[in-house]
């Protein structure tokens, strides 16, 4: 029974960051809107919009590859893979010893590198540039990511989310400079890895300013609609990952209660409005930079994780 009830609280989580994944693109594209004084798009509109794509004919270059058709499926399953390990609701789920911050971004960094493939594959100029650039974000936000996992990690004692979340929800950490230094460091990285202001627009257009768009301007049907999928699923995995790590209060455990499992559903929701609302509020604010200062942007966050990690080794108690 308990094996049982193990398994459909992970099912659970796995069916709930799919279902709020393009809800929270919603939201925030309400948001943005409803700043700006416009009405701005329905708050369902991202389910339409797959809904819609899914329903369409795929369309395909004469000299698209094999590797192609299969990327968009390859990006989807490993994305939801890593959204799903990251706790939300519920802490120490069924597959919480999998859920480690070195195995998510790893499998981040292979849905990347697949993408990049994916724009250089049919052959255009839009989709080399696209590629190209993803790969200079990635190649500085990856060391940024993974020395923020190693200052965490030295903080909490282990990469599991699950003790990461249960000791950053405990009163043995107080307030640290190195957890501050690794909270913008995330949310930098966050923000180049979504393609969101002010590293992409993700609502532009105009193909010299392009990143994520461009190398995906080949893709149609059921493709374009598992790719604009993982981009969702993606923004909510930061967004869960910034909650779970800097704001695991009231995080229900594997073994509690179904009021409190509820309870721990409805506070993520709430954890997700306010972040989401923030997020909005600062895509309004700023402009998007340049490409060449793209590399400055990441580079301050890579800067504050390693001080971050070094301040910690050096002092045990900051």
């Amino acid at each position: 029974m308990t094996a049982l009830r193990d398994l459909l609280s992970q099912g659970v989580q796995m069916c709930l960051v799919l279902l709020l994944a393009p809800l929270l693109t919603g939201f925030v594209r309400k948001v943005k809107a409803r700043l700006l004084r416009r009405r701005g798009p329905p708050l369902l509109q991202p389910y339409r919009d797959l809904i819609r794509l899914m329903r369409k004919d795929v369309v395909l270059a004469d000299n698209a590859s094999w590797l192609f058709r299969v990327i968009p499926y390859l990006m989807f399953a490993g994305t939801w893979v890593s959204a799903s390990l990251v706790p939300t609701f519920g802490n120490g789920l069924l597959f919480s010893w999998s859920a480690d911050l070195i195995a998510i971004t790893a499998l981040l960094g292979s849905a990347r590198f697949f993408q990049a493939l994916a724009g250089m594959d049919v052959g255009t100029a839009f989709g080399g540039i696209g590629s190209s650039r993803e790969v200079m974000i990635a190649s500085l936000a990856e060391p940024a990511m993974l020395i923020t996992v190693f200052s965490v990690a030295m903080i909490a004692g282990s990469t599991q989310l699950s003790n990461v979340a249960e000791f950053m929800g405990s009163d043995a950490v107080g307030l640290r400079v190195s957890l501050g230094m690794a909270f913008v460091a995330l949310t930098i990285v966050a923000l180049a890895e979504n393609a969101r202001i002010p590293v992409d627009n993700p609502a532009t257009h105009l193909e010299l300013t392009m990143v994520h768009e461009a190398m995906v301007l080949e893709y149609s049907g059921r493709h374009l609609a598992l790719i604009d999928l993982s981009s969702q699923l993606k923004l909510l995995l930061y967004v869960s990952l910034i909650a779970c790590v800097f704001l695991p209060w009231s995080t229900a455990t594997a073994d509690a209660s179904v009021a409190r499992l509820v309870s721990g559903a409805l506070l993520y929701f709430g954890k997700l409005a306010v972040l989401g609302l923030l997020l909005a509020v600062f895509e309004t604010s700023i402009a998007k930079m340049r490409v060449f200062r793209i590399p400055e942007f990441l580079g301050a966050a890579l800067m504050l994780a390693l001080l971050a990690t070094l301040l910690r080794f050096v002092s045990g108690s900051l």
